[in-house]
């Protein structure tokens, strides 16, 4: 009996070792000047292949940041925005950041900012943009017109980007939970294409984005029965007022983690990186706070060389990593793996892809050995081949 147990144990060791040996040569052949690393659950090496060296992680940065904000804010954090009355009836709106004011939470915000304070119209809108300071700016966003280069800010609507369709000189929402405004109208007109388009608000104005987001706000409110009177502008909220309502976001910070990851969104990220510097350290936001936060945390676990950070979301390319600094990191937002998007064969994955820049990583399910955590870095147009790898892993180990 027991030469019999020895012998299917010896069997399966064998076929093992001989299903880990031809996966490593199928990782090699599909990119043999490839970065690729595997470990398993001890942290023992799977796969190495040209795991030694650095690279720039692009988008697979955000894995970072949701392990920040976990640590730091919680995945029940919610950002809040409040809100002001004075004598005259002037609605002053003070921006702590939220990421995710699209435009059905701003109808939510504005159905309950109007049960509490009645239709009688406002005299005006007053934002108060002063938690994000006016010289803010984040290392790879250009100032273009590109959604995905939509710069930060205090208080913004739908990612600080406009959503539209222009025909000749005519220029309508792309979205029907979108009304248009006049300021819409005009950005979209001069930096918009031709037809359908997304673009994000200029860079060298903030308020343009802050004043767009206080349009929509005055359209949902007039939605509710309300109205606004006087004009929308930037200050700061007057002395002496107290908050009529605070605005709590309807997702919890988990939720829309899970939303950047999948979407990769790169305006959420960074507003979330932000916020985990303000919240350690007080406001206003900064990045060099967040910066700090970051690599004291980093450091607690031996990651302050390994994992290095411009930025929050990926697209600058003074983010540098190590794969073994990074598949440590997997190891601590293993909890959390979640939140990533999942592969048919139940591996959970984050993508990063800048200009000469192809990145993979997360856990891959395998036969052999459970969830692996796995690290790739290619370079080039060899957006496809990170999956063939990945398929090469699970099918392989």
């Amino acid at each position: 009996m027991w030469s019999r147990l020895l012998a299917v144990t010896c069997a399966v060791l064998l076929l093992t070792t001989q299903s880990l040996a031809g996966a490593k040569e199928e990782i090699a052949a599909l990119a043999p000047s490839g970065l690729v690393l595997v470990l398993d659950e001890q942290g023992n090496e799977l796969v190495a292949h040209n795991a030694d060296k650095s690279f720039g992680p692009a988008s697979v940065a955000k894995i970072v940041t949701a392990w920040l904000a976990m640590e730091v804010l919680g995945g029940d954090y919610r950002f809040k925005t409040r809100f002001y009355l004075d004598d005259d009836r002037v609605l002053y709106v003070r921006g702590s950041g939220d990421p995710f004011l699209v435009s059905e939470e701003l109808a939510l915000l504005a159905s309950r900012l109007i049960k509490l304070v009645g239709d009688k119209p406002f005299g005006g809108i007053v934002l108060d943009t002063s938690y994000y300071p006016a010289g803010l700016r984040i290392p790879g966003i250009e100032d273009d017109n590109e959604a995905y280069n939509a710069p930060n800010a205090a208080f913004a609507a739908n990612f600080n980007t406009i959503h539209a369709v222009r025909r000749g000189k005519t220029v309508k929402s792309a979205e029907k939970q979108t009304p248009i405004t006049p300021l819409a109208i005009a950005q979209f007109r001069a930096r918009g294409p031709a037809g359908r388009g997304r673009i994000s608000l200029p860079q060298n104005d903030p308020a343009v984005g802050a004043r767009y987001a206080g349009e929509l706000l005055a359209a949902f409110i007039a939605k509710e029965g309300g109205s606004v009177e006087g004009e929308i502008s930037v200050g700061l909220v007057a002395d002496g007022l107290v908050p009529v309502y605070v605005h709590r976001q309807s997702r919890d910070l988990a939720e829309i983690l899970t939303q950047m990851l999948i979407g990769s969104n790169n305006y959420i990220a960074n507003q979330i990186f932000l916020e985990i510097g303000a919240h350690r350290l007080g406001g206003p936001v900064s990045l060099e706070k967040s910066l700090q936060v970051a690599g004291d945390l980093l450091a607690e676990h031996g990651l302050e060389d390994a994992v290095v950070l411009e930025e929050g979301s990926g697209i600058s390319r003074g983010n540098r990593f190590t794969a073994h600094g990074l598949a440590k990191l997997l190891h601590h937002f293993a909890p959390h793996a979640d939140l990533l998007r999942k592969s048919r064969a139940g591996s959970r994955y984050k993508t990063g892809t800048i200009p000469g820049v192809r990145t993979l990583a997360g856990y891959a399910a395998t036969s052999n050995h459970g969830l692996v955590r796995f690290v790739i870095s290619l370079g080039g147009k060899t957006g496809k081949t990170r999956f063939r790898l990945l398929r090469a892993i699970e099918r392989g180990l």
